[in-house]
């Protein structure tokens, strides 16, 4: 026997006698979940249910998911990428249900009892959430929570009503979470960010003026323009009774990092970020910090990436609604024929954003 023929037979041997195997050779739908099976004459994968000629076993590769798989360099079947389109809508649909149950429950859900209510063990159903939201079940519920709060403190409602509204179990816990939820004291931020500080820089770059400014928990605004008077204006409407101080000189270490980020943005900027926004938004946040630099998405693929694709003109509406200029790269998304559309900032820096990070 040549040294091929018994590599071929040592490999169908350990093929043959691994399990899975088995339930490809049974067509078993219960192992679809489980792995899938890669042929390295057609470099495609498939499912182990998979209605497709059996290939030799010696040409077989298994892999624990469709991701491994594409890792290596195979590409689905069609009837896989049929399936995989398929399951996308239906995860989508059942995340969607989650949500809603999240969103309508007087206390927060516990993990098990989400997936329970959409037929999925705790770890899938986890795991599943995470890939169609961005976020985890806890951290969408965290997020609806704290945007019920911010909500009802801006409308005034007092905040023994809010601790009563938003879930919080006591008090203490509400006032333990308030920090993080919003910076500063429940009281502070219904009066508008009294007695709270924001410390500020105005600057020029190469983009034109640009506003750095960081509150307790971390950069809350990177703006952008061409009069430095108006973006102060616009961090003065979002905390109109805050107290906005200049920055000092470790705060001008602050700034000039983000001024680094701005003219090299595939540097990365690695500071602490104060990230307020809707569910929504902050799923679409999460979305475009995952785009690399110099890399695009359109409007239509976020949408679809977070398990929402009808929502094509509301993750336009939560990139306009970004503060956060470059930290998160609104400018990598373009409409679905390529070309530029609105950015917040001008589609002149858009367009200069995108060129530097294309240069590398």
């Amino acid at each position: 026997m040549s040294e091929q023929k018994a590599d071929d037979a040592m490999k169908r041997t350990t093929i043959e006698q691994d399990p899975r195997w088995a339930a490809v050779r049974a067509r078993d739908p219960a192992a679809d979940r489980q792995f899938v099976y890669a042929v390295k004459t057609t470099g495609i994968y498939c499912r182990p249910s998979s209605p497709t000629r059996l290939p030799r076993p010696e040409n077989v590769e298994f892999f624990d998911s469709p991701e491994a798989a594409e890792a290596a360099g195979y590409r689905p079947s069609r009837r896989a990428a049929a399936d995989m389109t398929r399951v996308a809508e239906q995860h989508a649909a059942l995340v969607a249900a989650a949500c809603r149950h999240i969103e309508s429950a007087e206390d927060a859900p516990g993990l098990e009892a989400l997936a329970e209510s959409v037929g999925m063990s705790t770890s899938h159903f986890h795991r599943v959430f995470k890939a169609v939201t961005g976020l985890t079940p806890k951290a969408y519920a965290r997020a609806r929570r704290a945007r019920k709060v911010r909500d009802q403190l801006g409308a005034g409602v007092s905040v023994t009503e809010v601790i009563y509204d938003a879930g919080f179990n006591s008090n203490s816990r509400f006032y333990a979470d308030s920090a993080q939820v919003l910076g500063m004291k429940p009281a502070d931020y219904r009066a508008g960010g009294i007695n709270n500080e924001i410390r500020f820089a105005l600057g020029e770059c190469s983009l034109g003026s640009f506003l750095v400014a960081q509150s307790g928990i971390g950069v809350c605004a990177i703006l952008l323009g061409d009069d430095p008077e108006a973006l102060l204006r616009d961090l003065q409407d979002k905390f109109p009774r805050a107290q906005l101080i200049g920055g000092d000189s470790g705060f001008e270490q602050l700034v000039a990092k983000v001024i680094g980020f701005i003219e090299a943005p595939n540097l990365g900027l690695d500071l602490p970020l104060d990230v307020r926004g809707t569910a929504f938004q902050e799923r679409v946040w999460q979305a475009l910090r995952e785009i690399p630099p110099g890399s695009t998405a359109s409007y239509a693929e976020i949408a679809e990436r977070i398990g929402s694709p009808r929502a094509v003109r509301a993750v336009a509406q939560a990139c306009a609604a970004n503060s956060l200029a470059v930290a998160i790269p609104c400018h990598r998304v373009v409409r679905s024929d390529g070309a530029l559309s609105g950015y917040r900032w001008g589609v002149e820096r858009k367009r200069r954003l995108l060129e530097r990070e294309a240069e590398g």
